[in-house]
């Protein structure tokens, strides 16, 4: 046997006992024979207090199903505006037209966002808002066409499920119909927001005004229906019970399980300066990791999982490449929704940034499209 073998044949040896000391061979035997997690093994992973054998689990998956590869895009955020009716109470974003905080872009000044970075190789511009309560439809279709105008072949990945519903009374037709319409005007995926945490007790807490989470799942199951891939988020850490996360994952697995339409599920660390809960504590890294660890573990039929070094950092999504994690989104180019609730890392980050860090975690750098195809491999 040659040597690499043989330390290969040793970690796994060694990793499979620390996994059993922590509890976790019932679960261990389910991974190596292809069997689904349950709900009870969900909770068994989050209560587990060894974080590296969670972490081992997990990371045997992403590696079955990714290799080494770690993804990114090049893309930038725009948030046309944050004035929003629902205003939720763990959201420092939304606030009321008549606030000194609000702002609302003009269509020519989205286009200029876009014309600004021309010398850029951006493949994908992401851009989500508040739901305004007197922006017409035509404003939103003004939009995709503006910046398809100025970049033809860029990949517009726009308006979250909830966005979506609002849009549709707008322009009173179904759900099914204005995401025709908004395709036919450029747009090409949906991001994950607004997903929250699905359970009504949560909702009714936190976001009463929101979208249930049921008629969240079935935009988005729509938007798949009509041949436009989405993300799917959950956001952790404030008053949801383990319970409700589990239930959130496997709600989100039966979904997939239905249409196959979910690009990759993003974790969300809440982030509480400047929201109505700014009481609550900010997550740990421990429970971070701990969530993508889990959802890697449940969503076997989600393809990649991110980090999403916005919420939680460069450096801890550089950890998170070893415990489920395959994808550490992109460049972004000024996020606003996560630094307006006190998020202290940078609102950019250079494509050799990241190429360097995914590379400093031992893994192969790929620059992706938004639907993941290849780009680059570095």
């Amino acid at each position: 046997m040659k040597p690499g073998a043989k330390a290969r044949l040793f970690y796994c040896m060694t990793t499979e006992s620390f996994i059993r000391q922590a509890g976790l061979e019932t679960i261990l035997e389910k991974i190596e024979a292809g069997v689904r997690l349950s709900a009870e093994d969900g909770l068994h992973l989050y209560r587990c207090d060894d974080i590296l054998a969670v972490g081992s689990l997990a990371d045997r998956v992403r590696s079955r199903l990714n290799g080494d590869k770690t993804y990114f895009i090049y893309n930038q955020h725009i948030n046309y505006s944050n004035i929003c009716t629902n205003l939720c109470k763990f959201c420092a974003f939304g606030k009321e037209k008549e606030s000194k905080l609000a702002y609302q872009m003009t269509v020519d000044e989205v286009r200029k966002k876009i014309r600004d970075r021309l010398d850029e190789p951006i493949t994908e511009i992401h851009m989500v808002g508040g739901l305004h309560p007197d922006l017409p439809f035509s404003y939103y279709l003004d939009l995709l066409h503006g910046i398809k105008e100025i970049r033809p072949s860029v990949h517009i990945q726009a308006f979250t499920c909830v966005e979506i519903a609002h849009l549709a009374e707008l322009a009173g037709k179904s759900v099914a119909d204005t995401l025709d319409i908004l395709k036919e005007a450029g747009l090409g995926s949906l991001p994950g927001g607004g997903a929250e945490v699905f359970n009504p007790r949560i909702r009714q807490l936190t976001c009463d005004k929101k979208l249930p989470g049921e008629e969240w799942l079935q935009v988005a199951k729509t938007a798949h229906r009509h041949g436009l891939r989405t993300n799917a988020t959950m956001l952790y850490g404030h008053i949801e019970t383990l319970e409700e996360r589990v239930e959130h994952l496997l709600a989100l697995r039966q979904a997939q399980d239905e249409t196959g339409g979910f690009l990759a599920f993003i974790p969300l660390a809440f982030h509480p300066k400047n929201t109505e809960m700014s009481s609550l504590a900010k997550t740990t890294g421990i429970d971070d990791l701990k969530n993508i660890a889990v959802a890697r573990l449940l969503l076997d039929n989600f393809p990649h999982i991110k980090a999403y070094w916005v919420m939680i950092g460069p450096k801890l999504a550089q950890i998170a490449l070893s415990f489920g994690a395959d994808d550490m989104d992109g460049t972004v180019k000024e996020e606003v929704i996560t630094h307006m609730a006190g998020a202290e890392t940078e609102q950019a980050i250079g494509s050799d940034t990241l190429v360097r860090l995914i590379k400093e975690a031992g893994r192969i750098p790929v620059e992706r499209d938004t639907l993941y195809n290849v780009i680059r491999t570095y």
